[in-house]
Formats: C-alpha cells, structure tokens, sequence
C-alpha cells in the first residue's frame, strides 16, 4: 500500500469534493473541520483522513445537517452517520459521493451497501447511465488533476467490472438477432473496459451473439474471424490506446483489414474525434462516447 496518495493540497480536496477551496478554508477556520500540516516551505497539505472527512462531512451537510452541528461531532459520530446516510439514501449524487469515499477508503462494504441501495430504486442499466457513468467521468477528471492515483481507480473498476458481469450472466442468451455477431476488444495496452463490457451488456440483453474478447488485443488476431461465415461488428474502445501519434494508422491498418469484406467496425472514445474527417473503404463507424452510440442501437 505503500505507493497510496497519502498527501493532498487543497486544490485535490476541491476536485474531489466539489467543494470550493475558499470554503474549506472557512470550514478549517471557523469549525476546526480540517487540520492541515505544513511542508518545510511552509506550503499547507491535507492527509488521506482529512480527504475521507471532508467526503462524509459534504454528505451529511447536502442531507440537511449544518455545518456548526457537524463540528460539534466526533470524527467517529462523523464516519458512523456518513455511512448510515450513505446506505439510506444512496440515489445519484449522494451515491456518487458514496462510491467516491469507498474510492478513497477502498471500503467494499460501503460501495456493495450503495449499490445495493441504488437496485432498490433503479434498474441495473438505470444505474449504470445516471450513476456510474457521471462518476467514471469524474474519474477522469481527477485523473487530468493528478488526484488519483491507479490503486484508487483500479480498486472502483473491478467493483464496478464485478456488477456488469453479475448482470451479464442474469440475462438469459437466447440470441434473437443471428445475422451478425458482436466481437468487443480493446487496442493493444489498453485496459479501461468498463464501457467495452458495458455494451457488451446491452447487446446481449438486445439478443445479440456477442464474443468477449476484453483488453490489448493485437489488430492480427481479427484474422481469425474472417474464417467466419457470419457477419461481423466489431467493436473497439479507445480510451488511452493508440496515442495521438499513432490513432490515423491505426484506423488505416484496420480500414486495409476490413475493407472489401461485409464485416465492420464500431469505434468508441474521444479519440474517434481525430479521425472523424476521414474516408474509409470499409464499414467504420465513430461514435465519441458509449451514451452516443447506445442511442443508434
């Protein structure tokens, strides 16, 4: 656990918390809600503790409880009321703010007792798109802040990963639509799936015949497939993979594989937008999020 942010400045604390600096500030102040230390410069930090009471004290003060009567509690009153609400209430932002502690406090309880919460109130794909989507995009921003670190993103996504494979294997697999067959993959080093597995999920619930085939597959092995009788829709991520330098030969060597035949490609992630302007001989089709291309399902 040793590579685990332990330090954060307070702008960290402001990213995390949507909790404006000038705020805190006054809530360290005036209540004594935070206690910062000081580097030898003089330049003030925050400890994982203060992050992770900061998170419960928004939760309680956005559910009605005051500033002054939180800074009357014990940090453990704190920590015991945060979660409790955290288990009642559990819809949209409050449960975003849930899984963002069990993030930070790698807490599988807290995060299993939010989500199940959040069934009791919505379908599993309600959840996915009003909650975990809004919160993987705040993931992603924390990342650019460099607030995250990969021990706090990798424990959320398996967490999450676990919850679409759990509702994966509920559906019954009687495929409806035989035509085409759906094979998912991710770039070469890529591993951010969750949206991958995601549509995976709505196109088996849609009756589709789908092929799994998860993260950093080389281009070469779709050769295999074209042995196939069948037609097919592959679908790629792009989240990281390929860098910019190397997006338009990408898609070129995919275009030179696929072109000619009756198979296809859907991409998607930002990244499409680099290659949006170009003319492909083959079926490929660009969509900039999971959101978007759900809409043409």
């Amino acid at each position: 656990m040793n590579s685990i942010k332990n330090t954060f400045t307070i702008k960290d604390l402001e990213n995390v918390s949507g909790v404006k600096a000038h705020t805190i500030r006054i809530w360290e102040k005036r209540y004594g809600l935070l206690s910062p230390e000081r580097t030898d410069t003089n330049i003030r930090y925050y400890s994982s503790e203060n992050l992770q009471k900061l998170l419960n004290v928004v939760l309680l003060n956005t559910n009605n409880h005051k500033i002054s009567k939180i800074a009357e509690m014990s940090n453990e009153t704190i920590i015991v009321k945060a979660r409790e609400l955290a288990f009642k209430v559990a819809v949209n932002d409050e449960a975003i703010n849930s899984f963002k502690l069990s993030m930070f406090q790698f807490d599988k309880v807290l995060f299993n007792n939010t989500y199940n919460k959040l069934l009791n109130k919505k379908t599993f794909r309600e959840i996915f798109k009003d909650v975990f989507i809004p919160f993987l995009g705040h993931i992603g921003l924390l990342w650019q802040t460099d607030t995250l670190l990969p021990a706090h993103e990798h424990f959320i996504s398996n967490l999450i990963a676990q919850k679409i494979q759990i509702s994966t294997e509920r559906l019954e697999y009687s495929v409806i639509n035989s035509e085409t067959t759906y094979v998912l993959f991710l770039p070469e080093n890529e591993i951010h799936e969750l949206g991958l597995m995601y549509l995976n999920y709505e196109l088996v619930l849609r009756g589709n015949s789908t092929i799994y085939l998860g993260q950093s597959l080389p281009l070469s092995n779709l050769d295999y497939f074209f042995e196939s009788d069948t037609k097919i829709c592959f679908i790629t991520s792009l989240t990281v993979q390929p860098y910019d330098d190397k997006i338009v030969s990408y898609f070129q060597e995919i275009n030179n594989i696929i072109k000619g035949t009756e198979h296809k490609l859907i991409a998607v992630g930002g990244k499409t937008l680099k290659v949006k302007e170009i003319d492909f001989e083959a079926d490929i089709s660009l969509h900039p999020s999971v959101v978007s291309l759900l809409k043409t399902l």
